[in-house]
């Protein structure tokens, strides 16, 4: 019997579980066009079709459901005693072209390149740079320049480690070795007040609280190598709550959507705190199971948190003050994620651990293995359906989101791996590395698109801007002092 003859009985569903239409009888070489054509029917929207994803058990359809089921793991439930359950999920509207080209090369810095950040705003060209100069400049991404208030304004007294827009882009956030946070303005580059004083050691990061959240102020979340992370109200500068129970340096903090503070530590611990009132600083609970270092944390709802009420919006959306948009984005970004936000945590001991606080702070989702070093920095796609992990053992690896399942590893560098970035439409990976170079990788078909050289020696970090159209804009800054933009 030809395979064209063969059917198999399948059943959509979303995230949450909720089926979309009855369970139906498909050919088994059904294309994943097909079913995005067959379940845009029942769902009623061919007059405006979406774009959609589609998962196996887990297990991302890249051709056809033969293709899929043809997979050993993936044949339980092929038949009429049980439906294949077809998971589908909308893909961004938009798309964001791969950067092909360094169109800027700047003298960033007197020193290395070891931070920068793109403003959250959709069409922004607003970048922010740090590093050994100690010097935060602000920059105009589109003409490559630095706005003049920020060419020669030191508030630091050494190099600078990492910068934090805030959701709403009015505020940038600074942290350096010295031990301090400067706040400055984000239009025009100004510093705002003194530095904030408190920790004793180097800022390791920084993070804002999400603008749903907020209540007539911002806060802002800092860490440090003393031990401690330390909330801050903003611009005021007055520290709310010192939070001390970590017993090694901190290296990582996220803010949860739900109000949960997360800190990763060297002391192998992740620890959670509540930011409601006056219960900020209270500690909810303690994720254990690393056997060295936590070096950096994730969180499914990263994009959505740091971008707060900037992207696409329907018509009606766009009426809101930006805090209930930002509220409406977030809910909706937990709706697609199956209603739970996914913390992710990377060590030295070579392992990444996928956590549901929420559910569940006895033991993790899934332990993730297989790289053959250190993890330095894992990051959600901005749907938060595909976790990025860069490591030391010179590769990139990427997992389901949701279930940690390993999809694919990306080879192509010959150097330790230091960083990635997702492009806002969650198709194209950016990473950066010690071999000088740049690559960007298709999520997709999980493989090497573009190689970007230009730099001549290692790579630090790097950014891609949160433009939905083809301006989307990349940069990049590391050991060679140069600050370079990428455009298509």
């Amino acid at each position: 019997m030809s395979s064209a003859s063969k059917h198999v009985f399948v059943q959509f569903e979303d995230g949450s579980g909720n089926k979309a239409g009855p369970q139906l009888s498909i050919p088994l070489d059904t294309k994943t066009e097909q079913l995005g054509a067959l379940l845009n029917e029942l769902l009623k929207q061919q007059d405006e079709p979406m774009p959609y994803s589609f998962t196996v058990n887990g297990e991302t359809l890249l051709s056809s459901l033969e293709a899929s089921l043809a997979l050993g793991k993936n044949k339980k439930g092929a038949g009429r005693e049980g439906a294949v359950q077809i998971v589908y999920r909308p893909e961004a509207l938009f798309r964001v072209r791969p950067v092909t080209r360094c169109s800027s090369s700047m003298e960033a810095d007197g020193e290395v390149v070891l931070c920068l950040a793109f403003s959250p705003e959709d069409q922004s060209k607003r970048l922010a740079t740090g590093g050994g100069d100690c010097i935060v400049r602000f920059w105009d991404a589109t003409t490559g320049t630095p706005l003049p208030a920020s060419v020669e304004t030191k508030r630091h007294d050494g190099w600078v480690l990492v910068l934090s827009w805030s959701p709403d882009g009015r505020y940038l956030a600074s942290g350096g070795k010295d031990g301090l946070v400067q706040i400055w303005e984000g239009a025009t580059g100004h510093p705002i007040g003194a530095p904030l004083r408190g920790h004793r050691q180097w800022i390791t990061a920084l993070v804002w609280e999400p603008l749903h959240l907020t209540e007539g102020k911002l806060r802002l979340a800092s860490s440090s190598r003393d031990g401690t992370v330390r909330i801050w109200n903003v611009p005021g500068g007055e520290c709310e709550a010192v939070l001390s129970q970590h017993t090694d340096g901190v290296t990582s903090v996220r803010w949860g959507g739900d109000a949960t503070l997360y800190s990763g530590s060297r002391d192998r611990t992740v620890r959670m705190w509540s930011t409601k009132g006056a219960e900020t600083g209270k500690l909810l609970g303690v994720l254990t199971g690393h056997g060295h270092w936590v070096n950096s944390l994730a969180l499914s709802t990263d994009h959505v948190l740091r971008t707060g009420p900037f992207g696409p919006l329907k018509a009606l959306d766009e009426l809101l003050d930006p805090k209930e948009r930002s509220r409406k984005r977030y809910e909706a970004a937990l709706r697609e994620q199956g209603g739970v936000e996914r913390l992710v945590s990377c060590s030295d001991d070579f392992t990444i651990f996928l956590w549901s606080p929420s559910k569940d702070q006895k033991k993790p989702l899934a332990r993730l293995t297989g790289h053959q070093a250190i993890v330095n920095h894992v990051a959600f796609s901005p749907d938060g359906m595909t976790l990025a992990s860069a490591s030391f053992d010179k590769s990139v690896r990427l997992w389901n989101g949701q279930t940690g399942s390993f999809l694919a590893t990306l080879r192509g560098h010959v150097g330790r791996v230091y960083q990635v970035a997702w492009s806002a439409d969650s198709r194209l990976l950016l990473s950066c590395s010690q071999d000088s170079t740049l690559k960007i990788w298709q999520a997709r078909t999980r493989k090497l698109l573009l190689d970007l050289p230009g730099h001549i020696d290692e790579v630090y970090a790097v950014d891609w801007s949160n433009a939905t159209d083809d301006g989307a804009i990349a940069a990049s800054g590391g050991k060679d002092r140069k600050l370079k933009l990428w455009r298509q």
